[in-house]
């Protein structure tokens, strides 16, 4: 974690983010740890989803719990907790195949495709999304609510989710896009995901349904804040901060919040992003330190 990085964290949400780390990381390398003839594809889903990373999809599960229910909840939330970031390290391995993004570094490694190659890569971000299922099937939580947590999850990550905004994303290369386009397409691509996360943490914690709409747009603006700051990151960091290829974006002609709005109008939209994830929590009330802390977080990060 970098000097600048810390600095936009209290210490509450540091520590916070270690301890959830901790407990989905042990939770994923018994997932992936497996003897089995595919030692290689197991291999592979480890480095992909083991691999250095912020967490934030895990963490919101963790926190949005804890908002709720204002107790220690975690055990309750290491499954579904995993199960996001399964979806989430899939997710990326296949974006940055040859025939998507093309990327060879992510987080700072070569990229899967990169350290296998091609087959095992598809092949382990196949076995990572339907890992993620598998974890949340056999969560110790009740019938009815492994079911809606599934249900979430897969609407989430599927075509009307991240895997959607995926395809628009490939589809606006070399095309302009209206900054209304460009918003769907990232509540999609990006922000649905973290939607869920937050979501299934709040289910899990026994949300009531103001309090889960509450979160819900707490979440949409975290979500679409991310995706700004993303934005911004890839023409203000270089290589070495950001963990992957500085200026990708533009080097393949993909609209941004920057290409539309500037770079000061795109901190001028992640800040007033920022303020209605505020609004959001003040109206959840309880306790939401945390969650106010990863939306500063959010915003203030260098990669």
């Amino acid at each position: 974690m970098s000097t600048s990085t810390s600095a936009a964290m209290g210490s509450r949400l540091q520590e916070f983010l270690r301890t959830a780390s901790a407990r989905v990381e042990r939770t994923l390398a018994t997932a992936c740890n497996e003897q089995h003839p595919a030692t290689t594809l197991f291999s592979a889903m480890e480095y992909a989803a083991l691999g250095p990373g912020k967490r934030l999809r895990p963490a919101l599960v963790y926190a949005c719990a804890e908002a709720i229910r204002g107790e220690d909840i975690a055990s309750r939330c290491d499954e579904a907790a995993a199960a996001l970031e399964c979806i989430h390290a899939y997710s990326l391995v296949h974006d940055d195949l040859p025939a998507m993004d093309d990327d060879d570094l992510r987080r700072g490694r070569p990229t899967c495709h990169i350290q296998y190659d091609e087959a095992t890569a598809i092949l382990a971000g196949d076995a990572l999304q339907t890992q993620a299922f598998e974890l949340l099937a056999g969560a110790a939580l009740d019938s009815d609510l492994k079911v809606t947590l599934i249900a979430e999850l897969a609407r989430a990550s599927g075509a009307r989710g991240m895997v959607g905004g995926q395809a628009i994303d490939m589809a606006a290369v070399d095309r302009a896009l209206t900054l209304a386009q460009l918003e769907q397409m990232h509540r999609y691509k990006t922000g649905a995901l973290i939607s869920a996360s937050a979501r299934i943490g709040a289910l899990i914690g026994g949300a009531s349904a103001p309090q889960l709409t509450a979160i819900t747009r707490y979440a949409e603006s975290i979500g679409l804040a991310f995706q700004v700051q993303d934005d911004i990151l890839d023409v203000t960091a270089d290589t070495e901060t950001l963990g992957k290829a500085q200026g990708a974006d533009a080097a393949r002609n993909k609209p941004t919040y920057v290409s539309l709005l500037g770079l000061d109008g795109a901190r001028a939209k992640a800040d007033e992003l920022y303020r209605e994830a505020t609004q959001a929590l003040a109206e959840l009330g309880g306790h939401t330190e945390v969650l106010q802390q990863l939306a500063d977080y959010i915003v203030h990060r260098d990669h």
